[in-house]
């Protein structure tokens, strides 16, 4: 593939890791649910759910396609391809905490209104407030990890370069 190609879909990864370890990260330093009464808390739970239960999984989607991608394409150097390995697998737990983790007391937590709500809802909410400090350590891992590969992977390409122009001027001295 060509360079141009690796680096767009480098900066596409990047942009789709990014946009979900931020919304996780928005989540985390801006929705502590403890911090909510009962009423409120149905409401911006449900809402956040609204707006995030389908766009953030399939962004999630496009992460790990490409860092699948990249790492298919740096096959032939283990170093980088270990660094886009690491950073698909944090992508990949983020994703399975969300479905397995979060999204059944999502589900729970939809059919709640403000004035009925179960008796266990704070712990559930509380649960809730784990899976995601969970995924939310996955996504922040997964992109450092993206980034280290992507500097590796560069980092790769420049001293193939180097080595190449190195035979390259050597064989035209002869």
């Amino acid at each position: 593939m060509g360079a141009a190609f690796v680096t767009a879909l480098q900066g596409l990864a990047l942009l789709l890791i990014s946009l979900v370890a931020g919304a996780m990260f928005g989540i985390w330093r801006g929705y502590d649910p403890a911090t909510f009464g009962p009423g409120t808390f149905v409401e911006v739970h449900q809402g956040a759910v609204h707006g995030l239960n389908t766009l953030l999984p399939a962004i999630g989607l496009g992460a790990i396609s490409s860092v699948a991608v990249l790492a298919f394409l740096a096959r032939s150097r283990p170093a980088v391809l270990w660094f886009y390995i690491a950073a698909g697998a944090s992508m990949v737990a983020a994703a399975l905490i969300t479905r397995f983790g979060n999204q059944p007391i999502n589900a729970q937590i939809m059919s709640w209104t403000a004035a009925d709500l179960p008796d266990t809802w704070t712990a559930l909410r509380d649960s809730w407030w784990s899976w995601h400090l969970g995924r939310l350590t996955a996504g922040i891992a997964a992109e450092l990890l993206l980034i280290a590969a992507v500097f590796s992977d560069r980092a790769s390409q420049a001293r193939s370069q180097v080595v190449g122009d190195v035979r390259l001027a050597k064989g035209t001295l002869r």
